[in-house]
């Protein structure tokens, strides 16, 4: 095998504050070696907060410092020292000879610049290429990615996409310059089965013809299986195993590595028979108008949602599913009356935020969201504390501030979250523990229907199997309706009594999920079962 281009060598990372006047250094990651060779794919796996996506960042040198630093190790790029390398040397590389996938889109994209100018910029940095050639470059580079109608797309903000366009946005712009070394942090967490497959060929098909090298961060380990020649298992900061990728899958050596092997997300009991539904919809409608010209008329519509009608009971689970920007998080969100909708909403059989139905202020208290993206959520202003107490406030339901607390401290119990921290800040936390937060947040008002936007998406597999366990004792104890949305069918499958299968806004299969599992009608969702548990079953 030829020399690496990458080498980690002893790598240490730790972040340092003041408290009372005094330093103090908290050890992250101890000890880290890794090798990367052209044309290889290095999986780093792990359970949140084992210190994957910092070691990816520092090969780039992207950590907070001085906050954070490095007491020993070493990083070298073609033999060439990026541990303290001054500004010019990085600029040169990052973007260029390495680029990186970020797992979080939405903070890691400019909410102020259109889609166009985001890509364009990295282009004209490292390629001087400009202009028409620009535009022509990065319409490809989009539809490279699986975004449809590309050229539509240019003038977009980040706030505009879907999570999963917003996804490819960032794999399109990593890919711009056609780099030797892609870091590749949760490259499809935010993707559906279908647009990953896809993803996955691409990937691989550039690292064949570019002899591309590939560091891998996920917790998906059908991906791992499907796309890594070697593995390094970290565990609180350090590597406990390493090894080719058959042989971690075959003979995992060490009881945590085994233990990320087997997580599966838990079986659901079956729910009470159904009663009255709790919530309803007929002939749902949003659509968006396309508007030009000088006086803005308009010309046609986006069809996000096209008359959807459904049915929600208390202690069930409805799973909606489909390919990204089908309309899925629309749907939600023109049932909580977040976006304007045609057709008729019914909570407990009265008409949502119209006169001789209910008030939007009992509609808030009645139904709540968790969004897809728990970082973008919350407030990074706020503490912990003050963020899950927010509604009460609005709502003025507790006013006496040692209750509110109380509450505060009550419900992240629930959440099996130490209320000790509640003064901390969400940048403190783990993917896993700010959407238990997140579900915190939702839960003080005492809903009736949570709905749960993609809520175990960024997590890796032993946390999603903690937060569906979660979210099942909840939904046992408080009775509670779930609307559940997500491109992951391995966790729908798990925890959705119906399922509703979307596409372009139109709903094209629903009744109960498992006679769908087990007989898909429709050949969409045939699509979409095959490309998920084909994956599946590669593993």
């Amino acid at each position: 095998m030829s020399d690496p281009i990458l080498t980690v060598t002893d790598l240490a990372i730790s972040f340092q504050r003041t408290e009372k006047q005094k330093r103090v250094v908290t050890d992250v990651v101890r000890g880290v070696d890794l090798e990367l060779h052209a044309g290889e794919t290095v999986a780093l796996v792990g359970e949140s907060g084992s210190g994957k996506t910092l070691t990816a960042l520092s090969i780039l040198q992207l950590l907070p410092y001085p906050y954070a630093f490095h007491p020993h190790g070493s990083i070298t790029y073609q033999a060439e020292e990026l541990v303290g390398a001054n500004h010019a040397t990085l600029q040169r590389i990052r973007g260029n000879d390495i680029s990186m996938i970020f797992q979080e889109p939405m903070t890691a994209l400019n909410p102020l610049h259109v889609i166009e100018k985001q890509i364009g910029e990295s282009l004209a940095l490292h390629q001087g290429i400009t202009g028409d050639a620009a535009t022509e470059k990065i319409i490809s580079l989009l539809d490279r990615v699986g975004i449809h109608n590309p050229a539509t797309r240019l003038d977009a903000y980040p706030h505009q996409l879907s999570g999963g366009q917003k996804q490819r946005v960032m794999i399109a712009m990593a890919l711009a310059n056609r780099p030797e070394i892609l870091l590749a942090d949760e490259p499809t967490t935010a993707l559906d089965v279908t647009v990953q497959a896809k993803i996955l060929r691409l990937l691989k098909e550039l690292q064949v013809a570019e002899n591309l090298a590939i560091l891998l961060i996920t917790h998906d380990l059908n991906m791992v299986k499907k796309m890594a020649d070697r593995i390094l298992v970290m565990k609180q900061g350090t590597v406990v195993e390493r090894g080719v990728t058959t042989q971690i899958f075959t003979s995992a050596q060490e009881d945590y590595t085994k233990t990320l092997l087997s997580a599966e997300p838990p079986l659901r009991q079956p729910p009470e028979v159904k009663t009255e539904a709790v919530l309803q919809a007929d002939d749902l409608k949003v659509w968006f108008p396309i508007k030009k010209g000088l006086l803005k008329r308009t010309v046609g519509h986006i069809k996000a949602v096209n008359q959807v009608s459904l049915k929600l009971y208390p202690g069930h689970t409805l799973g909606v599913v489909g390919e990204s920007g089908s309309g899925k998080t629309t749907l939600a969100l023109a049932l909580l009356k977040l976006v304007q909708a045609e057709g008729t909403v019914l909570l407990d059989g009265k008409p949502l935020g119209v006169r001789g139905g209910l008030s939007m202020p009992q509609v808030r208290l009645a139904m709540q969201i968790v969004f897809q993206d728990p970082y973008g959520s919350l407030s990074p202003r706020l503490t912990i504390g003050a963020i899950i107490s927010e509604g009460l406030d609005a709502h003025r339901l507790v006013t006496d501030p040692a209750a509110r607390d109380e509450k505060v401290i009550e419900i992240l119990k629930e959440v099996e979250i130490d209320p000790a921290v509640r003064f901390r800040y969400s940048h403190e936390f783990s993917g896993g523990q700010r959407q238990r937060i997140a579900i915190a947040r939702a839960l003080i008002l005492e809903p009736r229907i949570l709905f749960l936007d993609e809520p175990t998406s960024a997590l890796d597999r032993t946390v999603q199997v903690q937060v569906l366990e979660l979210l099942n004792r909840l939904q046992r104890q408080h009775s509670l309706a779930y609307v559940f949305i997500s491109h992951d069918l391995s966790v729908v499958r798990a925890i959705a009594d119906d399922l509703m299968v979307m596409r372009n806004g139109d709903v094209v299969e629903q009744g109960a999920a498992k006679s769908i599992f087990a007989s898909p009608q429709h050949p969409y969702t045939k699509e979409l079962l095959s490309a998920a548990f084909d994956m599946e079953q590669a593993v």
